[in-house]
């Protein structure tokens, strides 16, 4: 006891709430699985009397589950990408090619003494990071990440997008007037300055976007995006694209405009007295608005979880493994066998200093990959979802990569900068984009065949 004991009071206070919840949640998952197995019809009778309410309950523990391995892959390629950029070997020890360093990271974060400076505003300073966090997570409730797979498909979706996204400048703020410090009040200001000022241009560049989508709900714009990649917004809004992408990056704060935190002027702006786990939700909030701006932009611009050509083709996949019988069970018994002794072959016959059971090993490693991505395949042609789906992370990924190679390569802007070119040629861009494109419908309509 002594030993748990010591280890309960060296964690944090974050650090002993997940360390209680967790396992109560675990318990209260067990307990709701036997009622259901227990009471049967009757659970379900109410769950489907209720069916709006489970699905938004389903939908937000998905979401708020899905950030976690969002910011560790975002934040694995940050610390791996640049450093390959930089021609640095960058994490290699922890997990294959340092692929659980992100990881060790967030576990360190819980671990951390989790400090609040004399004369803060308690109750303010800690709910501050949490604001911050919430207001990420909860737009990802209404991007639609493949056919039938979103969380709410709100005719109003964008306007969501845009008002609960706003939101993380009240943190930024009330963690800059909570922490009681100088530098962190002047974080907060910039904070607020530059979300304000690039809020406009950013609604501005999707107007002409909705004009031609007559429609704010993402689900639709998606689906009018759908067949050969021409038909995509980007090549109707490439100003607006362009304009939306670069006022969301400084929505996000990231480089080269991230001046809410700069070092070399005001230490770590709204988060300089932050520690532990609530300095850990403000890097998490921020590696999940990478994710939410390369997904928006996917989604707006990029024809979303559609593919660049008509998808799904006339195939028709009739598998009826339950037809098979007991020979089910000699398929299962002797394919791996087979696609083991196989795929171990090769290697085997590679070198003579290959032993026999490392080529097994091998065999077996490559006979289970060869099987999953058979599996893949079918549910890839199969399954509108699955396709939806790979196809949306893998465009938003690629954008992924495009903001950290940012972060990588541009220096940060001056604070007079940053405020200039919002105001300067980030507005009179996004209005001369909705006037051009209002105009080009207006035209179209008159000289278009009745």
């Amino acid at each position: 006891m002594t030993v748990v004991g010591k280890s309960w009071s060296r964690l944090t206070l974050p650090g002993k709430v997940i360390f209680t919840v967790v396992p109560v949640l675990i318990v209260l998952t067990v307990v709701l699985i036997a009622a259901v197995a227990l009471l049967g019809p009757t659970v379900v009778d109410i769950l489907s009397a209720n069916l709006p309410i489970v699905r938004f309950v389903v939908a937000a523990t998905a979401v708020l589950l899905m950030t976690i391995p969002t910011a560790f892959i975002v934040g694995y390629m940050e610390l791996k990408g640049i450093a390959l950029m930089n021609l640095r070997i960058g994490p290699d020890r922890v997990g294959p090619f340092g692929s659980l360093m992100s990881v060790v990271h967030g576990l360190k974060m819980l671990m951390k003494e989790d400090f609040t400076p004399t004369g803060a505003d308690r109750i303010v300073f800690t709910w501050a990071p949490v604001v911050v966090y919430l207001a990420s997570v909860m737009t990802l409730l209404v991007i639609p990440f493949a056919p039938g797979l979103f969380g709410q498909d709100l005719n109003l979706g964008l306007l969501y997008f845009f008002a609960i996204g706003g939101l993380s400048v009240v943190g930024m703020l009330m963690a800059g007037w909570a922490s009681y410090n100088k530098y962190s009040l002047l974080g907060g200001l910039r904070a607020a300055a530059q979300v304000i000022s690039y809020e406009i241009p950013l609604t501005l560049s999707v107007v002409g976007l909705i004009l031609l989508a007559g429609t704010m709900s993402l689900n639709q714009i998606v689906l009018n995006q759908s067949g050969w990649f021409t038909d995509w917004y980007v090549f109707q809004q490439p100003l607006g694209v362009l304009i939306f992408f670069i006022a969301a990056t400084a929505e996000a704060n990231r480089t080269p405009f991230d001046l809410t935190e700069a070092d070399s002027e005001i230490v770590a702006g709204y988060a300089t007295e932050y520690s532990g786990m609530r300095f850990g939700f403000f890097y998490f909030a921020e590696f999940v608005n990478v994710f939410i701006i390369a997904a928006l932009t996917v989604t707006l611009f990029f024809g979303g979880w559609n593919a660049p050509f008509p998808w799904p083709w006339p195939i028709d996949l009739a598998l009826d493994p339950g037809g098979l019988g007991i020979g089910l069970l000699i398929y299962v018994g002797i394919v791996p066998v087979i696609l083991t002794l196989a795929f171990a072959a090769p290697i085997w016959m590679v070198s003579a200093r290959i032993k026999a059971w490392q080529a097994l090993l091998g065999g077996f490693v490559l006979a289970n990959l060869f099987v999953m991505g058979l599996i893949g395949a079918v549910a890839y042609i199969g399954l509108d979802w699955v396709a939806g789906l790979l196809w949306f992370l893998g465009k938003t990924y690629v954008f992924v990569f495009l903001l950290v190679w940012m972060r990588g390569t541009l220096p940060r802007v001056r604070v007079d900068q940053l405020m200039d070119f919002a105001w300067k040629w980030l507005l009179p861009a996004s209005l001369l984009n909705l006037f051009v494109t209002a105009l080009a419908i207006v035209v179209f309509e008159r000289v278009r065949p009745s």
